[in-house]
């Protein structure tokens, strides 16, 4: 694993601030890898057997390769590619969430005022992913004569930072509000319950060690040296696969 996503995995499990210490402990690196060989091509197969429901096939394959980048697999588990994690963001685009209904979007609007005072553009959630993804692909291929889905990895690592850190100049929206609302989207759908699409199998809570939806694990939260011994539970009920 290299620098780079070392440093991503670091920062994902260090994102969630609710999960009790003794959970960390939950399953050794190497039940982990077996895990994520047995699972990894299942999973992969379940993504390419879905059919996009707001996302055009441009855009999807730019979101696909977008996720494995942010969230790649590796030693200790699956990616957001095995999460199905592009399917939570495209199921999210036809909410009240994606059309923008739990905003405020009648105006004035200021894109410069402090973050304090909220979001600042006219553009629903579903409009930032079109016309992001579309200015991001127009900026590849006026750099690199092909869209971004098609450029190599060490590429695509590059156009992201860029994005990130606002130095890539998109024409409809600021490229930090759509790599943010990417990356945020990315992370929700590898830690929310599966029933929204992502978080396959719930690998992103077994990574971290959160027990999901379980009645009761406070009498290990102390136990800080012994290893917690049972698997998520979704909130539907569903157990994960070992």
């Amino acid at each position: 694993m290299t620098k780079y996503n070392r440093s991503r995995r670091d920062f994902l499990s260090k994102s969630v601030k609710i999960i009790p210490s003794v959970a960390i402990a939950t399953s050794s690196i190497g039940h982990i890898t077996q895990t994520l060989a047995q699972n990894s091509q299942t999973q992969e197969n379940t993504l390419k057997q879905y059919t996009p429901q707001y996302f055009t096939q441009e855009e999807w394959d730019f979101l696909i390769a977008a996720c494995n980048q942010l969230i790649p697999n590796d030693e200790t588990s699956a990616g957001a590619i095995e999460a199905c994690v592009p399917e939570f963001i495209d199921k999210q685009m036809n909410t009240s969430y994606g059309n923008g209904g739990l905003w405020y979007m009648q105006g004035p609007f200021h894109p410069d005022a402090p973050p304090e005072l909220g979001y600042q553009l006219k553009l629903t959630p579903k409009e930032i992913y079109r016309v992001g993804i579309e200015d991001t692909n127009t900026y590849c291929q006026q750099h690199f004569n092909k869209y971004f889905a098609q450029l190599d990895g060490d590429q695509q690592i590059n156009i992201l930072k860029q994005l990130e850190n606002g130095s890539i100049e998109l024409k409809r929206i600021p490229a930090k509000t759509f790599f943010n609302f990417l990356l945020t989207n990315t992370k929700e759908g590898y830690f929310a319950d599966p029933q929204y699409g992502g978080n396959r199998h719930m690998v992103g809570w077994k990574m971290i060690g959160f027990p999901g939806a379980r009645a009761d694990y406070m009498d290990w939260v102390k136990q800080h040296n012994k290893h917690y011994p049972f698997g998520p539970v979704s909130i539907q009920g569903k157990r994960s696969i070992k």
